[in-house]
């Protein structure tokens, strides 16, 4: 009888053992994707702010091309704006992604801008930070990954359930631009 008390002490004590371990891997896994999270959100606000330079030098320039500097202005007021989920934040990405587009394509039709120091060097600096915005949705969506793959797999998934740890969203770049295959010609 003694035996079979102690069995199941023992089972109970291994049962609570692997419950502390898996919540703790929950907690670690949560905290990476946040902390992952704020490194994007970081970039997108050096985004955010290079744009309004962006905008004043081309105007310099372009000045009746005011329909392609207000769709700019407009797109980045809205992807600044806190409070969305990285799903939402991605599609207000990608609008403002479209209108810096056809910012860029008002800037090939004067040469005197495209040749302004100011305006390559923001050019440049907007370049860098997309390099280190799209690393850090590699970094997010892998640790995205890693968490979901752990809410969705047995036995942990019931450990997930107990504590209400809920999948987390990827941050997808929906720009087709993006996602087309190369042109190469030869």
């Amino acid at each position: 009888m003694t035996w079979v008390l102690l069995g199941i002490v023992v089972l109970v004590v291994l049962v609570g053992i692997w419950v502390a371990v898996t919540y703790n891997g929950f907690v670690r896994l949560r905290n990476l994707v946040q902390e992952s999270w704020r490194q994007i959100d970081v970039e997108l606000h050096r985004r955010h702010d290079l744009i309004p330079n962006l905008v004043e030098t081309v105007k310099g320039y372009a000045g009746h091309e005011r329909g392609t500097l207000e769709a700019v202005t407009k797109a980045r007021t809205v992807a600044a704006a806190p409070g969305s989920t990285p799903a939402e934040q991605a599609q207000q990405e990608n609008m403002l992604t479209g209108a810096l587009r056809q910012l860029f394509a008002v800037a090939e039709a004067y040469p005197d801008l495209k040749a302004n120091t100011n305006f390559l060097d923001l050019q440049r600096q907007l370049a860098e930070t997309e390099d280190r915005i799209a690393a850090g949705r590699r970094f997010y969506n892998a640790n995205v990954r890693t968490l979901n793959t752990k809410v969705q797999s047995f036995p942990d998934n019931v450990v997930a359930g107990m504590f209400n740890f809920k999948e987390a969203e990827y941050f997808e770049a929906e720009d087709p631009e993006v996602r087309r295959a190369p042109e190469v010609r030869f």
